[in-house]
């Protein structure tokens, strides 16, 4: 950091990349930033949503009299009375909105948890009792929940993406390929359980609607209501200023489109928060896969052929994809080249994003199927995928605009030791516990998209920037703070950054690791544009000088290029066979993320998804019963999640590696932590053990069973077994 004197003013120079605490720290820890949940409102009254009970039918009556009759309510809203709602339009990405968010528009259930009513009532506790008691008849129909790789209904879906992609031959290239792995890798339905549960108030307001939300887009939301309830954007307020996680769940939901329902009919603010059990059903979850990957490669280990299909589930009333594939078409190459993205339709909520979607669970499949093609070849697994290192887009062509993954593994290795690796499995011991290690590469792209901020210098010397960005516990105002001090050329305490509120014009949404890069774009050219005019000696009125930016323009002229984040994953677990507990003791991932902003919040965010990657591996499941259609235990406690106790020593660092196409540098850290994680701790898992876990998670039972069978070097002195 540096400082200069110009006109008697001190300015502070390069504030980004250096280590800033959160500028709303102390209001989080003091409890004085109000959550969604949280804002009071004179005469609010509260909403609690029913779900069905069926998995499929039909629903036949509502029985609302007896609980009209509660002590309380207000309300009952259900499909024959509820207001009719639009739902024929293109909302973001292109996207149709889910059915599940448009409630109460008929009589049909299409899977167990469905929203068939909402009880309004003065208080929660007489809402959530009404709730309870509300008797809602069904007409039940057979049901399918049961994902598989084989299922006959698997498609081939576009999604963000394109559903499949093919070059060469790719029979004639497995079929001369003296190594070929071909196995089927799984991973299981998961969830987002960020802490602050989803919460929506929603009022009138002289003929305006404002809704007080928990969101990762304020203006995202702003949209989609007013195309639901048929009203022109400018009618619509949607503030969400201070949020307890998203993970990609915190769009469009039920909870939202209710509490707008109920305030028009009871002409008054109405808030409806989920419970954690009905998110489970309502605010999205990553469906499982079923991946096939099959590879041919020299006897060296350089790849000839490359097959990944990934199929994923979606519900009957809307079509999304968890595009697991898609990791192959950036990260590696082959003459022969093939990828697919399929989706099988059940009775089962709708999937939605989860931090890293397809990126997550495709990375466990591929980096573990290269971590089998470098055992089969003999190969080290850091050399097979510098072997494999491509020099233009796999599917694409097109250039890289950097592509550091190399240096990733170089000093990955470096750090971690990796050198001293015996790379024959079951060989390393710790008393009871055999230890292993293994590795993984990771990508997750780096993009932008159009982003507006208004900028204003205030008489009083300092300046206020608006955006309609979200912090979802990321760090984003802080980020933004800072960049806008560099831009400016000021010290960050005469920065102020307002952000949550769609009145500030639309802007990219907290999501696909684009949000900081997004805003900061809009940021520095209004800075830009704000220095000029300041320059030019303009006197600063009372209201301040306001400029508005817009990147539109700007992130349209780019040229095309394969832009991506990249990082190399390293773990070294401990493994009880009598037991079946693996625990990680340590993990290193090295990553080039572009321009890294706030040293102190990136590896937060780096780390956080590392420990992500390790809850993937080793616990998280969520199970549904296929009588039912539902989960099991659908909480906290049936759904386990990784805490302070199972994780060691993790650790997060970058290389230099800025995009020189950007204003800032910057690239995005919020997704690409978790990528290769899980299948760096698989991998380290065969290496202690010699069985090899294509089925995520890692639990006891699997590795007991995997013992038992006698599978591993640990029971026959070698070999690999299939767990």
């Amino acid at each position: 950091m540096s400082t200069a004197t110009t006109g008697g003013r001190t300015t502070v120079r390069g504030v980004v990349g250096t280590a800033q605490t959160r500028v709303e720290g102390r209001e989080k820890v003091t409890g004085a930033a109000r959550y969604a949940g949280e804002i009071p409102f004179a005469g609010l009254a509260h909403g609690w949503l029913v779900l069905s009970t069926v998995t499929r039918g039909r629903i036949s009556s509502v029985e609302t009299e007896p609980v009209l009759a509660m002590p309380g309510v207000l309300a009952v809203l259900h499909h024959g009375n509820a207001p009719r709602l639009e739902t024929d339009y293109v909302g973001l990405l292109g996207i149709p909105p889910d059915p599940t968010a448009a409630v109460f528009q008929n009589d049909r259930v299409p899977h167990l948890g469905w929203p068939v009513a909402l009880v309004v009532a003065e208080n929660s506790e007489q809402a959530r009792e009404a709730a309870e008691a509300l008797v809602v008849a069904y007409d039940e129909e057979p049901h399918d929940t049961l994902l598989t790789g084989a299922h006959p209904g698997a498609y081939p879906a576009v999604g963000v993406m394109p559903a499949e992609t093919e070059k060469g031959d790719l029979d004639a290239g497995l079929a001369s390929s003296p190594v070929v792995v071909d196995e089927e890798y799984t991973t299981p339905e998961e969830h987002h359980s960020m802490m602050e549960p989803h919460a929506a108030t929603a009022l009138w307001d002289g003929g305006r609607l404002e809704v007080v939300d928990s969101n990762q887009g304020t203006t995202w939301i702003q949209g989609e209501l007013a195309k639901m309830f048929s009203l022109d954007e400018s009618a619509v307020r949607v503030r969400s200023e201070h949020i307890g996680g998203g993970f990609g769940s915190k769009g469009l939901r039920a909870h939202q489109v209710s509490a707008v329902m109920a305030a028009t009919v009871l002409q008054r603010p109405v808030r409806v928060v989920m419970t954690r059990r009905q998110m489970f059903t309502l605010a999205g979850y990553r469906s499982p896969t079923a991946q096939r990957v099959r590879l041919g490669s020299d006897t060296d280990g350089r790849l000839r052929a490359l097959d990944h299909r990934s199929v994923s589930q979606t519900s009957t009333v809307y079509e999304f994809v968890e595009p697991s594939a898609g990791v192959a078409r950036v990260m590696y190459d082959a003459e022969a080249h093939r990828t697919a993205n399929e989706v099988v339709r059940l009775d089962v909520p709708s999937p939605t994003f989860m931090r890293a979607p397809g990126e997550a669970p495709g990375s466990f499949a591929i980096e573990s199927a290269l971590d089998e093609l470098a055992e089969r070849c003999g190969v080290d697994p850091v050399e097979l995928r510098l072997r494999n290192e491509p020099e233009t887009g796999p599917v694409s062509g097109l250039p890289f605009s950097s592509r550091n993954l190399e240096a990733c593994f170089r000093e990955g290795a470096r750090r971690f030791g990796w050198a001293e690796r015996d790379a024959r499995p079951g060989v390393r011991r710790d008393g009871r516990w055999l230890l292993g290690t293994g590795t993984a590469a990771a990508s997750f792209g780096a993009g932008a998209a159009p982003s507006t901020a208004l900028l204003t210098a205030e008489a009083d010397g300092g300046f206020t920037v608006r955006i309609s960005a979200a912090d979802v516990g990321t760090g984003a105002r802080t980020a933004l703070t800072m960049i806008a001090a560099d831009a400016l050329e000021v010290a960050p305490d005469r920065v102020r950054v307002r952000i949550g509120d769609s009145d500030f014009g639309p802007a990219m949404i907290a999501g696909g690791s684009m949000g900081t890069r997004s805003w900061a774009w809009a940021v520095t050219e209004a800075a830009r544009e704000l220095r000029e005019r300041l320059a030019l000696g303009t006197a600063v009125p009372p209201e301040g000088i306001t400029v508005r930016s817009d990147t539109t323009a700007a992130l349209g002229s780019l040229a095309q290029k394969e832009r991506h984040s990249y990082g190399a994953q390293f773990a070294e677990v401990a493994v009880d066979t009598a037991t079946g507990e693996v625990r990680v003791r340590r993990m290193l991932g090295i990553f080039a993320a572009g321009r890294i902003v706030n040293p102190l919040t990136a590896r937060n965010q780096l780390v956080g998804g590392m420990i992500w990657g390790v809850s993937m591996a080793l616990h998280e499941e969520a199970v549904r019963d296929r009588a039912s259609g539902g989960l099991y235990a659908p909480d906290l406690a049936g759904y386990h999640v990784a805490t302070h106790a199972d994780i060691g020593d993790i650790d997060a660092d970058w290389v230099d590696d800025s995009d020189p196409e950007d204003p800032v540098g910057i690239k995005g850290v919020g997704e690409i932590g978790i990528v290769g994680a899980a299948a760096a701790v698989a991998n380290a898992v065969w290496h202690a053990t010699g069985v090899r876990h294509r089925n995520l998670p890692i639990r006891p039972d699997r590795v007991l069973s995997a013992a038992t069978a006698g599978g591993g070097a640990a029971a026959t002195g070698g070999g690999a077994a299939d767990a």
